[in-house]
């Protein structure tokens, strides 16, 4: 299972964060010294080091992109496998630069609900539920038309009653 996924900076600021179980972190407080533990530890490991980190009872994997490090949560002897979720992490890469068109730090900045939809709809309660980056793709950007029909839709309804 996967207890968290967190996008952050080269400088450690986290640009995107979402815990899937209750249980890693009882408080906002633990929330942000967990985060704050694992993003020391990890910007102090060298580019050779392995991106497999043995955790309280659970592995850390992560893999840097650019500016950016992506790092998941995982269970220690769960029956996902490490290099099944650096495969997810690639895959996540992939959907967002296939949404945003060669995606960069400021894309997660300011379109921080799109990378949210997007990661929600490869994860869901801390599982893969969709493996396939067209699909995650497809459904969202028909998620953006509806979207853009119904604000439509009501910017008319409204002037005809004017």
């Amino acid at each position: 299972m996967i207890h968290l996924v967190t996008l952050f900076s080269r400088q450690g600021k986290v640009r995107l964060c979402k815990f899937y179980n209750a249980n890693l972190a009882k408080s906002e407080k633990d929330k942000t010294k967990i985060i704050k533990e694992m993003i020391s530890n990890i910007l102090s490991r060298t580019a050779s080091m392995s991106c497999f980190i043995e955790w309280r009872d659970h592995t850390i994997v992560y893999k840097r992109y650019a500016s950016l490090y992506f790092l998941f949560v995982v269970d220690k002897y769960g029956v996902d496998n490490e290099l099944i979720i650096l495969e997810l992490i690639h895959r996540y890469v992939e959907v967002l630069d296939q949404y945003f068109g060669a995606v960069c730090e400021l894309d997660i900045i300011y379109n921080f609900e799109k990378a949210h939809f997007l990661l929600d709809e490869m994860i869901m309660s801390g599982e893969i539920m969709e493996p396939s980056r067209k699909a995650v793709v497809k459904y969202v950007h028909f998620s953006d038309q509806f979207q853009e029909d119904e604000i439509l839709f009501h910017a008319v309804s409204e002037t005809s009653t004017l």
